[in-house]
């Protein structure tokens, strides 16, 4: 599934990224912007504003919550989704990363991480290099709880 997030939903949009969703987010996209790559592109618009999810033609799923939480309990719970393959794609620029050798992070990441961590993926839009750290632990902290809830 394809998403495109409101002005609103930045946040939300990221961690969409991180589960591994394909989910575009730009603040300074307007409605008719997001209608018109919604339906060029086939994406599910997330929005907050009532008016644009009654746009017709135009598939869009109202988000009732204002926390994260319950953004995304929403979003897995009514589209009946699962993590799809979570650290796939960079959180920043919605591009999927590549594997990069060890050796190749060595002087791209911290000391520190780079003598705790074995594996690393980069993104080839912005070169962000990325590895499994603690806020990989706290995002599977948080999608467990989600789903325990739900």
């Amino acid at each position: 599934m394809k998403f495109i997030a409101d002005g609103m939903l930045g946040r939300l949009a990221k961690w969409l990224r991180m589960l591994g969703y394909d989910t575009l987010y730009d603040p300074r996209w307007d409605d008719n912007e997001l209608v018109r790559r919604a339906r060029a592109e086939e994406r599910l618009i997330l929005t907050r504003d009532t008016i644009l999810a009654k746009r017709p033609g135009v598939r869009s799923l109202l988000i009732s919550s204002q926390s994260l939480e319950g953004q995304l309990r929403q979003i897995l719970d009514e589209l009946s989704l699962k993590a799809n393959a979570p650290f796939c794609r960079c959180s920043l620029c919605n591009v999927p990363l590549v594997e990069i050798e060890r050796a190749t992070a060595r002087n791209l990441v911290p000391p520190y991480v780079f003598a705790t961590q074995s594996h690393f993926r980069r993104c080839p839009q912005c070169s962000r290099i990325y590895w499994r750290g603690t806020h990989w632990q706290r995002m599977n902290e948080l999608l467990d709880k989600i789903e325990t809830r739900s």
